[in-house]
């Protein structure tokens, strides 16, 4: 593993920054950032509505980018603020990392050698699914997304939940999402596979804490059914619109050839 001054240096001339999109998570998330700093320092936090401590933390925080409103959006839009300012500012990569200390920062140097070696790929940081302290039902919504997923793209992803990615900016900012909560990011990588660009999966650790320390802003059943909603209409629409789209381009593809 290269050492952390060679990855920063790395990531500046990738044009790599990286999206915590964060929510009331003030007991975890300056130490996500501090962890982060290790090896990226081009740092955007977006400060989706939390009504605790967040606040006054990012004020004592130094050298980040801080992008903040006072209503809570959900996920999805708090990500694609992070996405529009990062692209404004010149950067080609976002990697997206959760602010409750779930994903590990040691793990980024993975996304930047797998980025060099396939430009332009969307990176997902695939967790291990059966592990300490993970909650049961974490295992069961995870691999009902996967099935979901293959089902509308054809491509089997072996982690579609986690938040731990890497996006190209210049083609994930030039799609237009219907979501902004949880089922946000299920909706960028169906979309992404659609367009025929290249998804990757590498292994990543994770780190999930007691559940008396836990703090989780999912809601079972309403984010559930979001997630449900949003399956039936991508299913739908792959056998209608992405299926014949991806065969008419082959046999295109075919004749010219």
């Amino acid at each position: 593993m290269p050492v952390r001054t060679e990855i920063i240096d790395s990531t500046k001339s990738l044009g790599c920054c990286v999206i915590i999109a964060t929510y009331n998570n003030s007991g975890t998330l300056m130490n996500v950032i501090n962890d982060v700093r290790d090896y990226i320092q081009d740092i955007f936090i977006v400060n989706d509505g939390s009504t605790d401590e967040t606040a006054q933390i990012l004020l004592s925080a130094d050298k980040i980018k801080v992008v903040s409103y006072t209503k809570n959006r959900g996920k999805g839009y708090a990500l694609r603020q992070g996405f529009k300012i990062a692209s404004e500012s010149g950067f080609r990569y976002a990697i997206t990392i959760d602010s409750d200390g779930q994903h590990l920062a040691k793990d980024i140097p993975l996304f930047i050698e797998k980025i060099i070696q396939y430009p332009d790929s969307l990176i997902v940081g695939s967790r291990i699914l059966v592990q300490e302290n993970m909650p049961g039902g974490n295992t069961f919504a995870n691999r009902f997304s996967n099935f979901w997923f293959r089902l509308q793209t054809g491509i089997n992803l072996p982690d579609t939940q986690s938040g731990f990615r890497l996006y190209p900016l210049r083609l994930i900012s030039g799609f237009h999402f219907v979501t902004n909560r949880y089922e946000a990011e299920l909706e960028m990588l169906v979309r992404y596979a659609w367009k025929g660009y290249n998804l990757i999966s590498i292994p990543v650790e994770a780190y999930y804490p007691p559940v008396e320390q836990r703090i989780s802003h999912f809601r079972p059943f309403k984010d559930f059914m979001r997630i449900s909603v949003l399956n039936t209409f991508f299913t739908i629409l792959a056998f209608v619109y992405a299926y014949p789209r991806k065969l008419l381009v082959k046999i295109l593809r075919h004749r010219k050839y």
